[in-house]
């Protein structure tokens, strides 16, 4: 049976999702993040060198990359669900969304995520308003802006579909769940972006991610 190396609050809440979605019947072999460094624990480097989640084991291969699992997990449970007509104009958008997800959303919600902890780091009493500092300016003039672009880029394009993909809900909306959970938590719409609100709306409402929130247990981004 396929597994799941699942750790909390991250990336494999998609994978858990996605065969929820198609029905595939999987197991879960949970992770626990380190409370003080927040990084995943060394026994993820048994099942893959990196460490990282989220990683599947499925009749004797290892797979990692969400992107890589999704695409794996498609081609052999899918059926031709979830996934657009391949030679279409949709399809070329899911496929590009597939990977945009990974390749350069997450570029700048890793940097604000840098640049907001260099501000929260042990020091001493003289040193911290100059990390304080640091951390507001690189926000300012690096993560921000960049951010602002990508979040305006995705109000913008589902302002003419839907879904991501199109018309039809794909496994590109679930690729893409966790950039707009992370950047609704970490810079909130606040109402700036009708389009991305209810995207997280509908999603959220999906009784397939519903369940495999009761599988992966908490999630913060799912609020």
């Amino acid at each position: 049976m396929l597994t799941v190396h699942h750790l909390n609050n991250s990336r494999s809440q998609r994978v858990l999702w996605l065969l929820e979605e198609l029905g595939v019947p999987y197991d879960i072999v949970r992770y626990e993040r380190d409370p003080n460094t927040m990084l995943a624990p060394v026994t993820l480097k048994r099942i893959h060198p990196l460490g990282k989640s989220p990683v599947i084991t499925d009749d004797g291969q290892t797979i990692a990359e969400t992107g890589a699992i999704i695409e794996y997990v498609l081609g052999r449970y899918g059926e031709g669900r979830l996934m657009p007509e391949r030679g279409t104009q949709d399809y070329l958008r899911y496929i590009y969304w597939l990977h945009y997800a990974e390749g350069s959303a997450m570029t700048p919600l890793l940097l604000k995520l840098i640049f907001t902890r260099i501000a929260e780091q042990p020091a001493p009493l003289f040193v911290r308003p100059v990390l304080k500092q640091v951390s507001r300016r690189l926000q300012q003039v690096l993560s921000d802006p960049q951010l602002g672009l990508h979040i305006g880029y995705w109000e913008g394009e589902l302002g003419k579909t839907e879904w991501f993909a199109g018309g039809e809900f794909t496994a590109a909306d679930i690729q893409m769940s966790f950039p707009v959970e992370t950047a609704a938590s970490r810079a909130p719409f606040a109402g700036k972006y009708p389009k991305l609100e209810a995207f997280l709306s509908r999603i959220h409402a999906r009784p397939a991610y519903r369940r495999a929130l009761e599988r992966g247990g908490p999630y913060s981004y799912a609020s």
